[in-house]
C-alpha cells in the first residue's frame, strides 16, 4: 500500500519544468528498445509490434500538479492499439487519473477514454470522440490535479472536471503521490468496438510520438513535498494549485460534452441499479 502523505493546501509552488528534456525527466521502463529518446531529448517515441509494446514514466512523483504532454498518436489503421497517458500511485489501493486513446480503423475517429481511481476504485469513465485527427500533428493533453478538483483538457479546452466531493461521501485522490506514465500496448480483446476489430499486425510497428512534457507540481521526494511548509509564504505563482473553471471554461466543457461525449457513467442507470454514484447526483 502506498504511504499516506498529507500536504498543506498552499497557494505557493516553486517547482517548474517548462523546457522539458526527456533524458532528464523520464525513464523508459519497458519495451526492449521499442521506446526511444531522440533529438537531444526533445522527442520520445513508443512502438508496438506483435511481440511487445513499450512505456515510460516520470522520474518525479507528484502530490498535485499540472502535467502537460504533446502527443501524436498512431496513424492509419490503429484498431486494437491503446496509447495510455496517466498519473498513478503504487500499491493495491492505488490512485490514478487516466487519458487512454483507443485506436480505430483508418478514417474513424479515435476514442478518448478518461477515468479516475481512488484507493483502487474506478468505474468513473467518460469517453469522447476527438474532433480532430490526432495522428497528423501533436496535440496537448493536460491533467490538472489540485486539492479541489481534477480537470482534463485537450489543447487548453477543458473536457471533464472531477470535483473533490468528499464531504458528500465521494472518494478523491489527495493523499498518495503519483508518477506520470505512458504506454503503447495491444488491447485488441476490448479496445475497438468491444474487441470485434482486431489488430492488423501487417501495419506494425505502430508508433506514438511525444514532445513538450511540462510539469508544474508539488514534487515528493523521500516523503517530503517541494511545496513550502507553513502559511503559504513563497514567491512561486502556483495558480494551478487553486485553479477552477471560470464561466468561459465551463461553457467550453459543456460544448465539448454536448457534441463529442459518447459515454458518461453518470447517465448509465443500468450499470448502477442501486442508484447513480453520489458525485453524479450532486453535479
Amino acid at each position: 500500500m502506498a504511504a499516506t502523505i498529507l500536504v498543506p493546501l498552499l497557494a505557493a509552488i516553486m517547482v517548474y519544468s517548462v523546457s522539458a528534456n526527456f533524458h532528464q525527466d523520464v525513464e523508459i521502463t519497458w519495451g526492449d528498445g521499442r521506446g526511444q529518446i531522440t533529438n537531444n531529448g526533445d522527442l520520445l517515441t513508443l512502438s508496438l509490434d506483435k511481440s511487445s509494446g513499450s512505456g515510460f514514466q516520470s522520474k518525479n512523483e507528484y502530490l498535485f500538479g499540472k502535467i502537460d504532454m504533446q502527443i501524436k498518436l498512431v496513424a492509419g489503421n490503429s484498431a486494437g492499439t491503446v496509447t495510455a497517458y496517466y498519473l498513478k500511485s503504487p500499491g493495491s489501493t492505488w490512485d490514478e487519473i487516466d487519458f487512454e486513446f483507443l485506436g480505430n480503423l483508418s478514417g474513424d475517429p479515435y476514442t478518448l477514454h478518461t477515468n479516475v481511481f481512488t484507493q483502487g476504485k474506478g468505474d468513473r469513465e467518460q469517453q469522447f470522440k476527438l474532433w480532430f485527427d490526432p495522428t497528423i500533428d501533436f496535440h496537448t493533453y493536460t491533467i490538472l490535479w489540485n486539492p479541489q478538483r481534477i480537470i482534463f483538457s485537450v489543447d487548453g479546452t477543458p473536457i471533464r472536471e472531477f470535483k473533490n466531493m468528499e464531504s458528500q461521501g465521494t472518494l478523491f485522490p489527495k493523499n498518495q503521490p503519483m508518477r506520470m506514465y505512458s504506454s503503447l500496448w495491444n488491447a485488441e480483446d476490448w479496445a475497438t468496438r468491444g474487441g470485434l476489430v482486431k489488430t492488423d499486425w501487417s501495419k506494425a510497428p505502430f508508433t506514438a510520438s511525444y514532445r513538450g512534457f511540462s510539469e508544474e507540481a508539488c514534487v515528493v521526494s523521500n516523503g517530503k513535498s517541494s511545496c513550502p511548509n507553513g502559511s503559504g509564504q513563497g514567491s512561486g505563482s502556483g495558480s494551478w494549485l487553486s485553479q477552477e473553471l471560470d464561466s468561459t471554461g465551463q461553457e467550453q466543457m459543456r460544448r465539448v460534452q454536448s457534441n463529442y461525449m459518447i459515454y458518461n457513467y453518470c447517465t448509465d442507470a443500468k450499470r448502477f441499479p442501486q442508484g447513480l454514484p453520489r458525485e453524479c447526483l450532486a453535479a
